[in-house]
């Protein structure tokens, strides 16, 4: 007699089927006999269409550092840009790898974006060509690579402090356009000490030349001398630091920028640059 648990038939199970060389060990079910068996073979995605390298002519031009996307369209418009030796003013029309692509006259190229950080030292003017000949920041950028990159924004030739480069148009006038208005840290000296009132006064605001101006935050900076004050601001109109404190008959012996969009120098010496990291641009992208 057999005991309980043991040689229970096979549930499903045929009688006298004999096994066939080929048989899985254990299968005792039935034959399909030609239908369709009851899984689906797993089949392979169908292949996405390939892409073939095809691109606005505006974004061609953004990439290129050019201009922004918005910028390119009112270029095109114009006339300037030439592809295959044919001018193109059609919104919208698509660029393939090998096409020659003219701007102005000359022939431009598709660049990989590239994204410097450097701290400007006194003595070197915000320019990519002066024709005075005098010392640009460009000088201090000759070895970074062969794209054609350029400073983001502005710092006068006597201030110091972080300055981005890039070929990214999009991105560049992004940060410098007064409607999103990147985030600025200066460290400022004074020829004297800075009066309570006057440090109020430019809290709550000041009158320029060309209209008013309000910082976000002012400050005197700790364990130093009422000199040495912090601002933080999103201006970029020209020379608007020295010229808020001119306002107020001071002068500005040392001005430094500590901060730009969430890039700082830190680690960087005078006249260095270093290439901003992945997580950095992807910052300044969600800006």
């Amino acid at each position: 007699m057999n005991k309980p648990g043991r040689n229970k038939p096979h549930s499903g199970s045929s009688k006298g089927r004999k096994s066939k060389p080929g048989d899985k060990p254990g299968y005792q079910g039935k034959k399909n006999n030609g239908r369709k068996p009851p899984f689906k073979k797993a089949t392979k995605p169908a292949p996405k269409a390939a892409n073939d390298g095809k691109i606005r002519l505006n974004k061609y031009l953004a990439n290129a550092g050019i201009a922004s996307r918005r910028e390119a369209d009112n270029l095109i418009k114009t006339g300037l840009v030439e592809v295959n030796g044919k001018i193109i003013t059609e919104m919208g029309y698509q660029v393939e790898p090998n096409d020659e692509v003219k701007f102005n006259g000359s022939l431009i190229s598709q660049e990989k974006k590239v994204y410097y950080a450097l701290n400007k030292p006194k003595g070197f003017i915000t320019t990519t060509d002066d024709p005075k000949a005098r010392k640009t920041v460009m000088d201090l950028m000759a070895n970074t690579g062969k794209e054609r990159i350029y400073p983001v924004g502005r710092l006068d030739r006597k201030t110091t402090g972080v300055l981005l480069f890039t070929n990214d148009g999009d991105l560049a006038k992004k940060l410098t356009h007064p409607s999103h208005g990147a985030r600025k840290i200066y460290q400022v000296v004074l020829n004297k000490n800075l009066e309570k009132r006057d440090l109020i006064a430019i809290e709550k605001g000041v009158e320029l030349s060309d209209g008013p101006i309000q910082v976000d935050e002012i400050s005197y900076i700790e364990q130093k001398s009422r000199k040495n004050v912090g601002v933080v601001l999103h201006s970029g109109r020209n020379r608007i630091v020295r010229r808020i404190f001119e306002h107020l008959d001071y002068e500005v012996t040392q001005l430094d920028r500590v901060f730009f969009a969430g890039i700082t120098k830190k680690n960087l010496s005078r006249g260095q640059w270093r290439k901003l990291t992945d997580k950095e641009v992807s910052f300044l992208k969600m800006h």
